[in-house]
């Protein structure tokens, strides 16, 4: 039985990976911060009493601010493979907490690929990346090699914990792993980002709780895919003979209005009517697209998307409704999807 360990088990992707991981028979450990209530609703449907027998998924409390906590869990886990996804993650809050952002995404990084150099037995260790390292992108669509122009405190924090985890492949002869992956979306995304922001609102107008809903920038343009598909991407990395670093994208862009009109358009609206401008969602430096190549990935791991936008977004609308307590057949309407 493999053994793996998750930072960020209890965020959108974590929660995905550690379902692919125990559906492929992997011992799943996780860190998760301590707080004063519990956030783990994502993976409350896998979480079983660690006392019963053949529980194959732990928890362990741990911040990646604490290299202690890391190398500590790290020698009494002793996992084949590790998967970095913990971080502040939200591109506006870096802005406002550009400090913490850095110790967690940036420093973050070295201090776990520092408890993984003193280890004495092998560990494939996975680096999330984001798109927003391209920034103001030097070519469209951004591929493996397209330099790194960032734009905010989270994409530079990232930049440093893309090439700390390159230098510790090059300087150490690690087996790690930087998946570049574009946005991803799923009912499991924080109501924050402005997807799950915009379905949710969708249900909320359905159901009688709001009229609106305040967006920052309609115009930015995203490559929006399936983070359930994504982490299997993820996975196939560390299966791979020989580390390296790959795109993970749909190669499609949509704006932040098709955003909107898709997702009202489902349940028969006009976005219109429900979408106002705050400008304190603006971000003071603002990426204006991001598109990105995964041709590498599809060649070399055999990965690609399958669901469109317009699926994940009406899969996303459908999830928010059921959790207003409404039916989404009572409420969708058959709506073009953007190809």
């Amino acid at each position: 039985m493999k053994r793996a360990l998750i930072t960020g088990i209890t965020g959108q992707d974590g929660s995905y990976l550690a379902e692919l991981l125990l559906d492929k028979g992997y011992e799943v450990h996780g860190l998760v911060r301590r707080s004063s209530s519990f956030n783990r609703w994502r993976i409350d449907h896998l979480y079983r009493d660690p006392h019963e027998a053949g529980t194959r998924l732990f928890l362990h409390y741990a911040d990646l601010t604490d290299s202690s906590s890391l190398i500590g869990h790290l020698h009494r886990v002793k996992p084949e493979e590790v998967y970095n996804l913990g971080a502040q993650s939200h591109v506006k809050v870096s802005f406002e907490m550009p400090e913490f952002t850095a110790e967690t995404a940036g420093m973050g990084t070295l201090r776990i690929l520092e408890a993984v150099r003193t280890a004495d037995w092998p560990i494939r260790f996975y680096q999330a990346g984001s798109s927003e390292m391209f920034g103001r992108v030097a070519e469209s669509p951004q591929t493996e090699t397209t330099p790194f122009r960032p734009r905010s405190p989270y994409a530079i924090a990232k930049v440093f914990a893309h090439w700390i985890t390159v230098d510790y492949r090059e300087a150490y002869g690690l087996y790690t792993s930087n998946g570049i992956l574009f946005n991803h979306e799923s009912p499991r995304r924080g109501e924050t980002f402005v997807t799950r922001k915009v379905t949710r609102a969708v249900a909320a107008v359905c159901a009688g709780q709001i009229d609106h809903v305040y967006l920052g920038n309609l115009d930015a343009k995203r490559d929006w895919g399936y983070a359930k598909e994504y982490v299997e991407a993820m996975w196939l990395m560390l299966q791979q003979d020989r580390p390296d670093d790959y795109v993970v994208a749909t190669g499609q862009t949509h704006s932040v209005r098709e955003l909107c009109e898709v997702a009202f358009g489902l349940v028969g609206r006009d976005w219109q009517d429900h979408v106002r401008i705050d400008e304190g969602y603006l971000r003071p430096t603002e990426v204006d697209e991001l598109r990105g190549d995964a041709s590498k990935a599809e060649r070399v791991l055999g990965w690609r998307p399958r669901t469109g936008f317009g699926e994940l977004i009406r899969i996303m609308v459908e999830a928010d409704l059921r959790e207003a307590g409404l039916d989404p057949a009572r409420h969708l309407v058959a709506a073009p999807a953007p190809a």
